[in-house]
């Protein structure tokens, strides 16, 4: 079985919406605007890339990343990656012929089937309400979280507000940095 990584950038009090730049948030670019760049803090990044074996998107993620991340350098293992989007709008002809072999995945039930597929680890970027249903129906198995040490209120949650029973996590890595951001790294127990 696949290993299924959730990956974000999230603030103290759970949002993940923006942190790039994405137009139409109020606190948009919150990751580079409010907090010391230390390039020490963001290693786990450049790791994810080489340790995955595929990206996994809901599909304003992969409209908002697939025009960019195709040509940028930092981003360049994901371009030979597999791709997969989870969306029951998006057509075949929706997506860029750039960014290496994509295929649309239409429910959960195909993202667990793929879980149960041979490889290493899928890692999903963004795709807060995608990571919410996954985080629901229990097929996510890590967290990779950059914790910022900002509050921004409103905006797209990492975490559903569901009702639902308790799921522990394990913390298996952590760093504290000297501008505040805080690695996260967390296994969720079975």
């Amino acid at each position: 079985m696949r290993t299924l990584i959730s990956t974000a950038f999230i603030s103290l009090d759970g949002v993940v919406e923006g942190p790039g730049g994405e137009p139409g948030y109020r606190n948009s670019g919150w990751t580079f605007k409010d907090v010391e760049f230390l390039p020490e803090a963001f290693e786990i990044k450049g790791r994810e890339q080489k340790e995955a074996s595929a990206m996994l998107l809901g599909r304003t993620s992969y409209e908002a990343f697939s025009p960019v991340w195709p040509d940028m350098e930092d981003f360049a293992d994901y371009k030979v990656m597999p791709k997969y989007v989870v969306s029951t709008t998006l057509a075949e002809d929706d997506l860029v012929s750039n960014w290496g072999e994509t295929t649309i995945l239409r429910s959960l039930d195909e993202v667990a089937a793929l879980k149960e597929t041979e490889g290493g680890p899928i890692i999903v970027h963004g795709s807060a309400s995608l990571n919410q249903a996954l985080s629901d129906a229990g097929l996510i198995d890590r967290y990779h979280l950059l914790v910022f040490p900002l509050l921004l209120g409103a905006g797209k949650r990492l975490f559903s507000g569901t009702d639902k029973d308790t799921q522990k996590l394990k913390l298996v890595e952590h760093e504290a940095y000297a501008n505040g951001l805080q690695k996260n790294v967390l296994d969720v127990v079975r």
